[in-house]
């Protein structure tokens, strides 16, 4: 089996993005959502775009945005993909990869085997489902909490459609999250930081190494 793909979420600074493209990731991550301590704005995006040279694919993620927020992001940015990660419907989906004609991931929440299931309906409309762990109500933020949910859950998961796994993914577990639910992407964030929005060089490159490893 092939070794997943990678992204590396949560990128705010021009170091964080090298150290993201020599481990040789696939993808990076920048978080339009203020309420994160790894924000960025489209004027910070636009440069941190510039510095990929075409190295790695660059994802824009959003809670809940309207179409002008994304707009300005994909056009400084030039986004390859856009992550939705909040309550957005599969009509909502939709619309937003019709309007910005770019693939649109939608993160899912999941705590349970019926936070799994969701997953259907928005499959014809997503071109990737992010299985994330569901946070606490009181939360703040619906991702890059470090929180894991039970992997078992996504075991056998055979919906035909692309899919990916997030949510407290790092160095040492993210083998065992591969080996349990065979998934084609893995997304991390937290688990390569020394410090909320710090990304870590050497955690990076010991993420990468370890899902390549098998």
């Amino acid at each position: 089996m092939n070794a997943p793909l990678i992204k590396i979420c949560g990128i705010a600074t021009p170091a964080a993005l090298d150290a993201s493209i020599v481990a040789r990731a696939d993808f990076v991550g920048f978080v339009f959502f203020p309420p994160s301590p790894r924000n960025v704005t489209p004027s910070d995006a636009q440069a941190l775009a510039a510095r990929t040279g075409g190295r790695a694919k660059k994802v824009g993620l959003f809670v809940d945005a309207d179409d002008r927020d994304i707009a300005d992001a994909v056009q400084a940015a030039n986004l390859d993909a856009i992550q939705l990660h909040g309550n957005e419907t599969p009509e909502r989906v939709a619309q937003v990869k019709a309007r910005f004609a770019r693939p649109v991931w939608k993160a899912l929440p999941v705590a349970s085997a019926h936070d799994v299931e969701r997953a259907l309906g928005y499959h014809t409309a997503a071109d990737l489902i992010l299985f994330d762990a569901k946070t606490p109500t009181d939360a703040t933020r619906p991702g890059g909490m470090g929180l894991v949910f039970d992997w078992s859950l996504l075991a056998g998961y055979g919906h035909p459609g692309r899919w990916g796994l997030a949510g407290g993914l790092n160095p040492a577990n993210v083998g065992d999250a591969i080996r349990i639910t065979g998934t084609g992407l893995v997304d991390t964030s937290s688990g390569v930081e020394s410090a909320p929005g710090v990304k870590d060089a050497a955690r990076i490159a010991a993420f990468c190494a370890a899902v390549r490893a098998g």
